[in-house]
């Protein structure tokens, strides 16, 4: 009797466990909810518990029979998506440029100074003035700008401005004047050419105030640091705009051992909103911490470091990506080798006797197949496995090599936006022959190759519409050119919005996580007002986002938002 009395009471318990279990889950109904799992694409109703695990989707009716205590969330007519994924960033770039002036779109240098002259105001007395986003593409005379372009307006006042790839910079005399201060600075601005990078000079070799990728390491070394305060609050403002853009996760490209330190102060506070891939910035100090610590997790599921990010070239924009031939608009010019391929499979070999994955920027096509021959001798027999390497942007590509990718098992790493941003003038870089290998995303997924897809931002915006929208349209915002920029590269509506979900969760390594609506995945999805599968392409940047919930709990809500 005793024992069927403590089997009685052990039941008890057990049903108000389940009970309580039961109050905690949250059982959400929307007209459409698009999963990017090909078991159940579209369902009309998700459960998920306390933990933000999803327990089921299907249709609204039956999951309110298994769980009829659940918490409803009815969003009417609203669509859900899972968390869009951007495949290729740089967070603390994008923390960098909300807190710099912002120079993107300038049409002239004259609109470059006011712009820098209205944002000089607010800085105490001899700051640098630094800033970001200028495009010479943009300008009537397309050249590239010297120090006394900025000379007239800041005689005294160093400015720093970045260029809108991150692989150049212009800086005035005064800069000059602080890097020539050093001993390292004054021996190179003299005469002669860093490696992996190119100082711009004029006709009596004197440098003209531009830096080309690695050259910039001479201004870098006497720019003041931010301090961590501000660190601190650039970064907040960074996550807060990603969030808000239907960001739930993002890949961040060339983390420093110093960011990465601050990433995981922030995820040990709980002030990560979304998740982060940190791959490691090159052979550096964060890439020896990997190797001696081993991959990275942190408990909260918001932040890993499993990767290593790798440069072989520089950018088409300021053509310093590597080429096989030379640039169609500069004669005598293939670009640039930022390191050299023997050091390059050495760094290869390292990153792999790590564990860790690779990922490595590559542009031109030259560039690209350095990159998958170094690939194909590390890999050996590995090669086609499931290793997950990846190429980021594979933006000129022999065709030739395209099938490699698929043979290597390489991920592309790819930005639609890159491709409507630079239509304008990519031709005159590499000619109509060698332009039908660029931006090539539909050459790569009719090749087999796995699309991850993302922006590069602060290089382009962070907003993954545009993404969606070029990659659909191969059109800019104003609709141009009518058809599309070399439309047969163009990409479905499905295949776009699978590159920001499944396909970039999996190029993570986190597909058995997020990516997707599934039971087991943790309950990452947009809400959003229109049906990204049901509106035409030209009006996927406009989407209307309703909310953003990681963990299904909301982290962006516009019924909250300021």
């Amino acid at each position: 009797m005793r024992r069927r009395a403590r089997l009685v009471v052990l039941c008890a318990l057990c049903a108000l466990g389940a009970a309580a279990h039961a109050a905690d889950v949250h059982l959400l109904t929307a007209a459409r909810i698009h999963t990017s799992d090909p078991a159940l694409p579209q369902a009309r109703a998700m459960a998920w518990d306390a933990h933000g695990r999803i327990l089921g989707l299907g249709e609204p009716e039956a999951l309110s029979r298994e769980y009829p205590r659940a918490r409803r969330i009815d969003l009417g007519d609203a669509t859900v998506v899972p968390g869009l994924i951007d495949a290729h960033a740089h967070l603390l770039g994008l923390a960098f440029s909300l807190v710099a002036a912002d120079l993107a779109g300038a049409r002239s240098k004259q609109d470059i100074v006011q712009r820098l002259q209205a944002f000089a105001r607010d800085l105490p007395a001899g700051a640098w003035l630094r800033g970001s986003g200028w495009d010479q593409n943009l300008w009537p005379e397309r050249d590239f700008p010297t120090a006394a372009d900025l000379d007239a307006a800041f005689p005294d006042r160093p400015v720093w401005l970045v260029r809108v790839d991150g692989h150049a910079t212009w800086v005035n005399t005064a800069a000059l004047r602080a890097a020539a201060a050093r001993p390292e600075g004054a021996a190179l601005l003299a005469a002669g050419q860093p490696d992996g990078g190119r100082i711009l000079r004029d006709a009596a070799g004197r440098p003209t105030g531009v830096f080309i990728d690695g050259a910039d390491a001479i201004m870098q070394a006497v720019l003041p640091p931010i301090r961590p305060e501000e660190r601190d609050a650039a970064l907040e403002r960074a996550l807060r705009r990603a969030v808000s853009l239907g960001l739930t996760g993002l890949h961040d490209m060339g983390t420093s051992l110093a960011d990465f330190e601050q990433l995981r102060r922030f995820a040990d506070e709980g002030r990560l909103p979304l998740r982060i891939d940190a791959y490691a910035d090159g052979d550096a100090e964060a890439l020896a911490w990997l190797c001696e610590h081993g991959a990275y997790r942190h408990d909260g599921g918001r932040l890993r470091m499993q990767g290593l990010k790798l440069l072989i070239d520089g950018a088409l924009g300021s053509r310093g990506a590597a080429l096989a031939e030379d640039y169609s608009d500069d004669p005598g010019n293939r670009g640039l080798v930022l390191i050299e391929p023997v050091r390059f499979e050495a760094v290869l070999r390292r990153a792999r006797g790590c564990g860790l994955q690779v990922a490595t920027h590559a542009i031109g096509d030259r560039g690209n197949h350095l990159v998958l021959d170094a690939y194909a001798r590390v890999l050996g027999d590995a090669a086609g496995g499931d290793h997950r390497w990846r190429v980021e942007h594979a933006q000129v590509m022999a065709p030739g090599d395209i099938p490699r990718f698929a043979a290597l098992g390489v991920i592309a790493s790819m930005q639609p936006t890159h491709a409507t941003s630079d239509m304008p003038w990519a031709e005159d870089r590499v000619g109509p022959v060698r332009i039908a290998g660029a931006y090539a995303w539909r050459r790569f997924a009719d090749a087999g190759v796995r699309l991850a897809l993302g922006s590069d931002f602060p290089v382009e915006s962070p907003d993954p519409r545009l993404g969606l929208s070029a990659a659909v349209t191969r059109q800019d915002a104003d609709g141009h050119p009518p058809g599309g920029w070399h439309p047969d590269q163009r990409l479905s509506s499905a295949e776009a919005l699978r590159g920001f979900t499944a396909d970039a969760a999996w190029a993570g390594r986190d597909e058995a996580d997020i990516g997707r609506l599934a039971p087991g995945l943790r309950a990452d999805f947009v809400v959003l007002a229109q049906d990204p599968l049901g509106v035409p392409g030209e009006d996927l940047d406009t989407l209307g986002i309703l909310s953003t919930w990681v963990d299904g709990v909301p982290v962006y809500d516009t019924t909250t938002a300021d």
